[in-house]
C-alpha cells in the first residue's frame, strides 16, 4: 500500500526522474567539487524530508513555480536550503487550511520568489543516512528568518479564499468547514502526528481553546465518525486526533495557584458516558480565567460523584453527556445537598431535548458553559 502524503496524495515507491542513490541524498551543485558551492538535495531526498511524493514536488514546480531556483531544463532538480525552506513554509500553509495555490503564493512571497539567501560551505550528508547539521541549520535559519522578518506578514489563512477542499487523494467531508478544519483533516488522514500537533497548538495560541474545539476539532471528529459509520474505516485517525487534542489541551491548561473562586468547579461525565475529551478544553478555558477546577473524567459512577461533592463542596458541578442514551436526568437528584448551595449544569449534546429538573441549568456549548460556571463560582459566591 502506498503511503499518503500530508497533501492527501499517494506516494510512489520511487522517483523515476531522479537517479540519485537514495542512500546518499546529499550533493553539491558544483560538479567540480570545489567545496565552495551551495549544498543541494535531489527530489527523492526532499520528498522524504517533507513526507510527500516526489511527483507532488514536480507538480508544485510546474503549477506554482516552487521548484529549485537554479534548475535548468534537461537537468535533474536539486534543491538548495532556501528552496527547501520555501517548501516547508508551503507545507505549513497547507496544514493550516490554505489551498495549494494560496500556500505556494505565500511561500514565494515570503521568500522573495526563491532567491537563495543562505550559502553553506560544508557537506550535507552525515554518512549514516541523515542530513548534515550544516544543511539543517541553513534550512532552519531560512525559515526562521522568513517568519520573523517584519516586512513579510504571516498569512491569516482564515481570511484567504476557501480554496479547494480536495488536494488529491482521500479527504474528509467537511461541508462548511473552516480552512483550519480542512488542514487538520488533511494532516489527520495522512497520520501526520507532528502536523496535527503543530496545527492544534498554533491555533490554540491564536484562537483560544474553545474556538479551536468548536471550529476545528469537533468538526473533524464528526467527519471521522461519519466516515467510520459509512465504511468502518478511520478508527486510527480518530485515535490520533483524540490523543493529540488531549495532549494539547492539557498543555494549554495553566496551574491555578491563586484561584478567583474559593470553591472549585467540578467536571465529570455522567455514568456510562465515555466521551470525556470535550471536558479538557472546558477545564483549560476555566483555568485560563483563573478558576480552580477538578475534572473526574469519563463514566463517573453516581456514588463517586456524591462522595466528591461531599468532600470538595464545589460551587458548581458540570455533568457531560455526549449521547442521548447516557443523558439520565436522575443523576442530578443523586447529587447530595451541602451546607453551601451547589449550582448544577447539564453540558453536552446528549442533553438536547431532555427535560431537566428545575434545579439544573442547561449550557448550550462550551463557551456558554465557561461563562455560566464562572458566574456561579465567582459572581454568585
Amino acid at each position: 500500500m502506498r503511503p499518503i502524503s500530508a497533501t492527501g496524495q499517494a506516494q510512489p515507491a520511487d522517483d523515476p526522474e531522479d537517479p540519485d542513490d537514495p542512500g546518499n541524498p546529499g550533493g553539491s551543485a558544483d560538479p567540480g567539487g570545489s567545496g565552495d558551492a551551495e549544498p543541494t538535495l535531489p527530489v527523492a531526498a526532499v520528498a522524504r524530508r517533507l513526507g510527500i511524493a516526489p511527483a507532488t514536488l514536480r507538480t508544485w514546480d510546474r503549477r506554482y513555480g516552487v521548484g529549485p531556483s537554479g534548475h535548468t531544463t534537461g537537468r535533474h532538480r536539486r534543491y538548495a536550503p532556501a528552496d527547501i525552506a520555501r517548501l516547508e513554509l508551503m507545507q505549513r500553509a497547507l496544514l493550516r487550511g490554505a489551498s495549494p495555490a494560496e500556500a505556494a503564493e505565500y511561500a514565494l512571497r515570503a521568500t522573495g520568489n526563491g532567491e537563495p539567501s543562505v550559502v553553506v560551505d560544508a557537506p550535507v550528508h552525515t554518512g549514516n543516512g541523515g542530513f548534515g547539521p550544516e544543511l539543517e541549520s541553513a534550512i532552519s535559519a531560512t525559515v526562521a528568518e522568513v517568519e520573523s522578518a517584519g516586512p513579510v506578514p504571516r498569512p491569516e489563512f482564515d481570511q484567504l479564499g476557501h480554496g479547494s477542499a480536495r488536494a488529491g487523494g482521500r479527504v474528509l467531508r467537511l461541508p462548511g468547514g473552516s480552512p483550519r478544519a480542512r488542514g487538520l483533516g488533511r494532516a489527520a488522514l495522512a497520520m501526520d502526528a507532528l502536523g496535527v500537533q503543530r496545527l492544534i497548538a498554533d491555533s490554540i495560541a491564536e484562537l483560544g481553546v474553545v474556538a479551536v474545539w468548536d471550529e476545528m476539532i469537533r468538526p473533524v471528529l464528526g467527519a471521522v465518525a461519519a466516515r467510520w459509520a459509512q465504511t468502518g474505516e478511520c478508527v486510527e485517525v480518530e485515535h490520533l486526533v483524540h490523543e493529540c487534542t488531549l495532549a494539547a489541551m492539557i498543555g494549554a491548561t495553566p496551574l491555578v495557584a491563586a484561584p478567583r473562586n474559593p470553591r472549585l468547579v467540578l467536571l465529570a461525565c455522567v455514568p456510562g458516558e465515555g466521551h470525556s475529551l470535550p471536558l479538557y478544553p472546558l477545564r483549560a478555558a476555566l483555568a485560563l480565567r483563573s478558576l480552580a477546577t477538578q475534572l473526574l473524567g469519563a463514566a463517573l459512577p453516581s456514588s463517586a460523584l456524591a462522595a466528591a461533592v461531599r468532600r470538595t463542596a464545589p460551587a458548581a458541578v458540570g455533568l457531560w453527556s455526549q449521547l442521548p442514551r447516557t443523558a439520565d436526568p436522575g443523576v442530578f437528584d443523586r447529587v447530595p445537598r451541602t451546607r453551601q448551595h451547589v449550582r448544577l449544569f447539564a453540558i453536552g449534546p446528549g442533553w438536547a431535548g431532555v427535560e431537566l429538573p428545575n434545579t439544573v441549568e442547561r449550557a448550550e456549548g462550551l463557551g456558554a458553559a465557561v461563562d455560566l460556571m464562572e458566574a456561579a463560582a465567582v459572581v454568585g459566591r
